[in-house]
Order: C-alpha cells, then structure tokens, then sequence
C-alpha cells in the first residue's frame, strides 16, 4: 500500500548477525530474507546486530554476501555497542561501501525482547567517528550530546548495567 501511494519504504532485518535464543545467524540465512524485502521494492534495508554481537570480520561477511541483492545505496546497518564494537563496525562497513548508519542521541533505546541488548550507538559517537573520517555529516556532536538524554538517562543505562539488566 505505501508503494502504491509513492512512499518511501524502509524495512530493518534484526539479528542479522546472531539471535539470543538461536544463537549465530549465517550470512546465508540473511540473504533470502533481504533478496524477499528487495523484491517486494522496500527502498531501503537496515540489517541489525539487534544484541550487539557482531564483530567487525562478520560485518564485511555479511555486506559482502548481501551486496549482489541489495544496491549499497539501499543498504544500512543497525549497531548496538554491547562489547564496544560499534564504531569497529561502522568502520568494517564503511570500508565495503555502506554509507548509511542508525543511531540514537546518548545511546538510548536496545530491544525489550532480546535480554541483554543494551542501547544502541551514540549519535555524538557517530558523528566524532565520521568526522575523524573526514565525513560530512552536517550533524553538530556537541549539540546532539547536549541536547540529548543527558545524565539521568546515562545513570539509568548504568544502574541496568550494574544489575545485570545490560551487559
């Protein structure tokens, strides 16, 4: 229906790389599901590392096998930093062409029904990442950080951590 209207589409693929109660996801298994979405005509595809696993060797195997389905221009990538390899990611995907990246301001957000899936890459930490790159992000870091969650959601994240609610 949103086709029909002359929409834009955009679908996400979450545990892309690996799910908490089936554990590692293949490249392989991915790519059907993106090949479906493509011919379906989704204009743009985010594939998640919904619990924050994905290491940045697995992000070039995965950009590489669904590359020949999905036009690099219509593909993004969803980190969350678990184990702090966010940036590490963005970096691996970058370097195979990916130019578009999910973010949210001060790391809020992570998945309610995936335990362990803490909040999603910083907006200000993308942008400092992108612009040591020498990206143009038309994106103020410093605004985003100060405009953000700020503290209150930061000692929140910290306290889940400190349960055993985020890893």
């Amino acid at each position: 229906v949103a086709r029909d209207n002359g929409l834009w589409v955009r679908a996400y693929v979450s545990m892309a790389f690996v799910c908490p109660y089936e554990g590692s996801i293949a490249s392989e298994q991915v790519v059907p599901i993106v090949k479906k979405l493509v011919d379906l005509g989704v204009d743009e595809i985010s594939l998640g590392d919904t619990i924050g696993q994905a290491t940045p060797d697995r992000v070039a195997r995965l950009t590489e096998a669904v590359a020949p389905v999905l036009p690099l221009a219509n593909f993004a990538y969803h980190f969350h930093d678990t184990h702090g390899r966010a940036t590490a990611n963005v970096q691996a995907a970058l370097r195979d062409g990916v130019s578009v990246f999910d973010s949210a301001a001060g790391g809020l957000g992570g998945c309610p029904f995936a335990p362990g899936s803490p909040g999603n890459l910083a907006t200000e930490t993308l942008v400092r990442l992108l612009d040591g790159l020498g990206i143009e992000t038309g994106v103020d870091a410093e605004k985003v950080h100060n405009y953000g969650p700020g503290e209150d959601a930061q000692k929140h994240t910290a306290a889940l951590k400190a349960i055993g609610h985020l890893h």
